[in-house]
């Protein structure tokens, strides 16, 4: 039965469907080429494709089409499924789609183009790693320059033929001694590529810009100021020179300011702050770049001294609003801490900080108006009593996505809700690699049976939350929005479903075979639209999961690309 299902499926793909994809105001229909063209120039809204990591350089996660909407999304099925036979981990890979072609990446960086609307194999592309290299995930591509741009967890970036896949250049981002690593989605920028540094093993890490014709390194800029640089003086003796504060994640990209945004991971050692006294600039930070330079604009620490593994790595969502009656370029920010950030994205003033998460943060009793932390509750040395500190080290949101909609105004978020016990210790002397500096255990919060998680519509600069839908585990999935008043992401037990964006009520649901890790998006191809979302269980926080949730041993692996579309029309 399952058999004849899918050929079933199969065959409904490919149909031409009337498309009536909106404006951001909703003032009806346009063409989708138009919509392209005109749309995500003047918004951060993709159109007819999905063309960067975040739909848009603005970070938004939402899509102008509204052929699929709330009012037959219930009509929804899949079109058609592509495995990408890579069994190292889950897909958690943001699917690139340009011209309805699918450009996708696993964690063993194998390379894909997709047709998009048949799911087709146009070529595929299987990088070969450094001897001894290490490959362990990968979240996405860049496509631009007729070029297919990804990096490698053994620090390579690779340009690849847009049109057959085959390389045109390969140039090594750092010495593979010094540790760092390419796990995320590169950002174009004109005539940049632009990549940041990952591995989380105790180096200096930084942000590179190549010339996207060549591979030509143009510019660098370290995330741990060197000696004679502002901010050096932060770091205790020769600490920068292992600091980390990995830019590991994908930036933002603001063309009317020439600016990039990026969020920057935790100092190391992640746990023990002893062996680096002061405020460890620029860790826990968004850093704002002149992007023809690389030279730094602006920045702002959410987190100073981090000893809770409460890195600031994730997307920079770039959006215009009023703020107390004046229209300001903001920049909205979701930690780990727990926390909102609201920042002028011209300048880095703090305009609001907000909680987000349901379960208090105790790791602080609080944040001023101006970003100063109060009542600091670091974690205890090893041998002293352990601290229950809330949120645990992963965070209410890591790596998940958000997703705004102009349309409501509101951005969604997957939250997730439990604490851990801390410690933190010295690095072992002599210890490869020892920079933990720590301890921690996952433990359902205070004044609950269970760790648990929801998705929260929430106003992006007040945070007042319009509605919360709640899940009994781990949301570790993106948000998906869409101008058919959509919220679409997937839950660790395997199901895909859609949430009415006004109200949160569940539309739709499709059991996908494996829980969910990566970033679904949407896209037009042959009049018809396409909502594609990765699936495959695991990941690190992923497997903490069993701690919380016994069963979550039996939850699904896989890597599978799996496409829904309305059904086919009578001709």
């Amino acid at each position: 039965m399952r058999r004849r299902f899918w050929i079933l499926v199969l065959a409904l793909a490919g149909s031409q469907v009337l498309l009536r994809a909106q404006s951001n105001s909703g003032n009806g229909s346009r063409d989708a080429h138009k919509i392209e063209a005109t749309v995500q120039a003047r918004d951060g809204a993709a159109g007819a494709d999905w063309p960067s990591f975040g739909g848009t350089d603005l970070a938004w996660r939402y899509s102008a089409l509204d052929q699929i909407n709330t009012t037959n999304v219930n009509k929804m099925v899949p079109a058609w499924m592509f495995q990408s036979g890579d069994e190292q981990g889950p897909l958690q890979s943001t699917p690139i789609v340009v011209n309805g072609v699918v450009y996708l990446s696993t964690n063993r960086v194998h390379v894909f183009a997709i047709d998009g609307a048949t799911g087709r194999l146009i070529w595929q592309y299987i990088y070969e790693p450094s001897p001894g290299g290490r490959l362990s995930s990968n979240r996405g591509v860049a496509v631009a320059g007729g070029k297919v741009l990804v990096g490698t967890g053994d620090d390579f970036l690779i340009a690849l033929d847009q049109t057959t896949g085959k390389e045109v250049w390969k140039v090594a981002v750092d010495d593979a001694s010094v540790g760092g690593s390419i796990s995320s989605a590169p950002l174009v920028v004109k005539d940049k590529v632009i990549v940041g540094d990952g591995g989380e093993s105790p180096h200096r890490a930084y942000l590179t810009a190549f010339d996207i014709k060549t591979g030509r390194m143009l510019w660098r800029f370290y995330t741990v100021p060197g000696p004679g640089e502002k901010g050096h003086e932060t770091w205790a003796g020769d600490s920068w020179k292992y600091g980390g504060a990995y830019p590991w994640m994908t930036g933002s990209y603001d063309p009317e300011l020439n600016l990039v945004y990026w969020g920057t991971g935790n100092p190391d050692p992640i746990f023990y702050g002893g062996q680096r006294q002061g405020i460890d600039l620029y860790s826990c930070s968004i850093i704002a770049l002149d992007a023809d330079t690389g030279k730094l604009r602006w920045y702002y620490q959410e987190i100073p001294h981090d000893t809770w593994d409460y890195d600031s790595a994730w997307e920079c969502v770039l959006l215009d609003r009023q703020v107390n009656g004046r229209t300001r370029k903001l920049l909205v920010h979701f930690g780990k801490a727990g926390y909102v950030w609201v920042l002028d994205r011209e300048t880095g003033e703090l305009l609001n900080v907000h909680p987000y998460s349901e379960v208090p943060a105790n790791w602080v009793t609080g944040i001023t108006d101006k970003g100063e932390l109060v009542g600091r509750n670091d974690s205890p040395m090893e041998g002293e009593p352990r601290k229950l500190i809330c949120p645990a080290s992963s965070g209410p949101k890591d790596l998940e996505q958000t997703a705004y909609s102009p349309r409501t105004g509101l951005i969604y978020s997957p939250t997730k809700e439990y604490c851990a016990y801390f410690t933190q210790r010295p690095p072992v002397p002599g210890a490869a690699n020892d920079h933990g500096g720590g301890t921690y255990v996952y433990t359902a919060p205070p004044g609950h049976d269970s760790a648990y998680s929801h998705i929260d519509a929430l106003d992006p600069v007040t945070g007042k939350r319009q509605w919360t839908y709640p899940y009994k585990y781990n949301l570790l999935a993106s948000m998906l929005a869409t101008a058919g008043d959509l919220v679409l992401t997937g839950d660790s037990e395997g199901d895909f479903f859609a949430l009415d964006a006004h109200t949160g009520k569940k539309l739709w649901s499709f059991q996908t075979g494996a829980g969910h890790r990566g970033s679904a998006v949407t896209y037009l191809a042959g009049g018809r639209q396409y909502i594609a979302t990765p699936t495959g269980w695991g990941s690190v926080t992923a497997s903490i999961m069993a701690g919380l949730w016994p069963e979550a041993v039996s939850w699904r692996t896989g890597s599978t690309l799996v496409v829904f579309a309305l059904p086919e029309q009578p001709r």
